[in-house]
């Protein structure tokens, strides 16, 4: 009798080949579906077997069937879902590793529940570096299907060796230890997953304004040459701020020894490295949702989550969406002034 591990994997992108990469490597059989005509090439040359279509999918998996979708939330992934419910055996187990809303989970839990096929909620952190580091994987769902797929669990997370071990912590170590979590009930590793992406816009936000702050910090420099007019507050102290900081340095030592030190400031000192005016980015940030639904959350809770949602905030300003608030203001001041716009 057959007993390895077999799992299908829905959607063949950055982080779906990641996943599919270190299932491989952990020993379980691997079977993709993704419209991408490139898909198949790539897929076997991981060693993953491929199929044409969602029905093929299901055919070519032994019973009780694993499958895993890893494709963008909302419509799409509804429609995965809908299909494959449609496909699915009762015992068989679906899990969505995207980055859904974890309110959809439950009702998707409720509607496959109804067919006997056990649905997971998997929030997958661990990005194009997941292949290499293992993905960090917060977990929701009903109790036993999570922990049957243990083995699984284990073959995509880090590993305990990926960080030091937690002073105080005894004994074997724990599935949080090792890099995932069953956090709870269907929506759960979702729910827990979108605050993991809140607290990242933060933190992501207050590198940035920090890193901004120390490049224009030769304002003062700038200063002696230009020449004041009344639309502009004159800088008050310019021998105060003529630094000419080089801020990648500045990234590349805040990483050895650093309270602030991360992996998203290794990041960033790479990125310094590889352009250090960043002149490939328009500086247009996108939000994929995870952001506006922990803001959400949090008053609906009644949480105060101030730095969260500024840090939301400034991603919609980024995209275009405060410009014709600044018309406003402009014309507000032209209405009550007659101030006229500087165009520099």
């Amino acid at each position: 009798m057959d007993t390895r591990r077999s799992l299908g994997m829905v959607g063949f992108g950055r982080m779906g080949a990641g996943l599919t990469a270190r299932a491989i490597a952990a020993g379980i059989d691997v079977v993709v579906v993704d419209p991408d005509p490139q898909t198949p090439d790539r897929a076997r040359a991981l060693g993953a077997g491929t199929a044409e279509s969602l029905a093929a999918l299901i055919e070519a998996l032994p019973s009780p069937r694993t499958v895993w979708i890893m494709v963008p939330a909302g419509p799409v992934t509804d429609a995965v879902i809908d299909e494959l419910g449609g496909l699915l055996s009762p015992g068989d187990v679906l899990i969505d590793g995207g980055n859904s809303n974890y309110r959809d989970d439950i009702h998707h839990a409720r509607g496959l529940a109804g067919k006997g096929v056990d649905f997971i909620d998997v929030g997958t952190s661990g990005g194009v570096w997941g292949a290499e580091r293992g993905f960090c994987l917060m977990i929701g769902g009903p109790p036993g299907p999570v922990a049957g797929l243990s083995d699984v669990w284990d073959a995509l997370a880090p590993g305990e060796q990926a960080a030091p071990r937690t002073p105080g912590r005894s004994g074997n170590a724990s599935p949080a230890e090792r890099g995932w979590l069953h956090c709870g009930p269907s929506g759960a590793g979702h729910f827990v997953k979108m605050v993991h992406n809140g607290i990242e816009y933060a933190l992501m936000a207050a590198y940035a304004e920090g890193l901004s702050i120390l490049q224009h910090a030769d304002a003062g420099l700038a200063a002696d040459d230009a020449s004041n007019d009344a639309e502009t507050a004159p800088l008050s102290d310019p021998d105060y701020y003529k630094y000419d900081l080089p801020v990648a340095d500045v990234a590349e030592v805040w990483r050895r020894g650093s309270v602030i030190g991360s992996w998203l400031l290794d990041l960033t000192a790479a990125a310094l490295v590889e352009d250090p005016g960043l002149e490939a980015f328009s500086g247009r940030v996108s939000d994929s949702g995870e952001g506006r639904w922990t803001a959400i959350a949090a008053i609906e809770e009644g949480i105060p989550a101030p730095v969260i949602t500024a840090a939301l905030m400034e991603r919609f300003a980024t995209q275009g969406s405060d410009v014709f608030a600044g018309r406003i203001l402009s014309a507000m001041r032209a209405q009550f002034g007659g101030h006229a716009e500087k165009t520099d």
